[in-house]
């Protein structure tokens, strides 16, 4: 284990302004926890950039966002995790510098999962592009934007990673590595780092309704599973002040589905 764990506060509902005045980056934006998870922010009074290669999809979350009251205008960064090379993250941190005045917060919600497949059969390239995308994209990107982070007096870096154990077993290929992989770097930035205004978290969500769900548990009855709403709440409560406790601690909202 990496990270030790940590859990939300009981009855943590994160008030309508914790992350009012802030300027928060979430990747995969229109998929199922980055969606959830970008309203979310809105709603507590975040700027929310919504990142993703494709445009109409981001604009329907920004049209969501659009129409909640009292919420800041979000903004869209198309970015294509895969295909974007260490000088695009840079200009992409530099833009956010000029165009917003800074960036207090990352969720790295973007993830890529092709199938359950044994090592014997993973395709090389799909192994390569799983591993950027979910292990080596969020490091570019944290990288190019730690100046900016630690300009600010509080920030936070949120790190979504997966059940430790499922990832060590048959077939979960090149996803469980990264997974791995992402929680052993997001506890060597926290050493670094801990002593700076700038937080890492990791998230460990309980099951949810989305689609990389609905790829690795076919045929599953997804009415039974819950929907990222609540662990884009948990992604809110870490990116404002009150989570300074967890700081450097995995938030596992697996035991808070337990406890109910």
């Amino acid at each position: 284990m990496s990270l030790p764990a940590a859990h939300l506060p009981q009855d943590c509902a994160p008030a309508n302004d914790a992350l009012r005045g802030r300027a928060i980056l979430i990747t995969g934006a229109s998929g199922g926890l980055g969606r959830a998870a970008s309203i979310a922010c809105a709603r507590a009074g975040a700027t929310v950039l919504l990142a993703g290669r494709r445009r109409r999809a981001l604009e329907k979350v920004y049209d969501e966002i659009a129409a909640l009251p009292d919420a800041p205008q979000p903004a869209i960064q198309l970015i294509d995790l895969l295909g974007a090379t260490p000088a695009d993250y840079e200009k992409l941190s530099d833009t956010i510098g000029a165009e917003l005045g800074g960036l207090d917060g990352i969720v790295h919600a973007a993830a890529r999962f092709d199938a359950l497949t044994p090592l014997a059969m993973h395709k090389p390239r799909e192994w390569v592009e799983t591993l950027h995308v979910n292990l080596s994209a969020p490091f570019l990107l944290t990288q190019a934007c730690m100046p900016l982070l630690q300009e600010r007096a509080d920030s936070a870096v949120v790190f979504v990673l997966d059940d430790r154990e499922r990832m060590g077993r048959a077939h979960w290929g090149a996803y469980g590595v990264a997974k791995a992989g992402l929680e052993q770097f997001a506890s060597i930035l926290h050493r670094e780092t801990e002593g700076s205004s700038l937080r890492v978290h990791a998230l460990l969500p309980a099951p949810m309704r989305t689609a990389l769900r609905r790829a690795a548990w076919f045929g599953e009855n997804a009415e039974e599973i819950d929907s990222p709403e609540a662990a884009a709440h948990a992604v809110v409560y870490l990116l404002s002040p009150a989570a300074v406790g967890a700081r450097g601690k995995v938030l596992d909202l697996r035991e808070e589905q337990r406890e109910e």
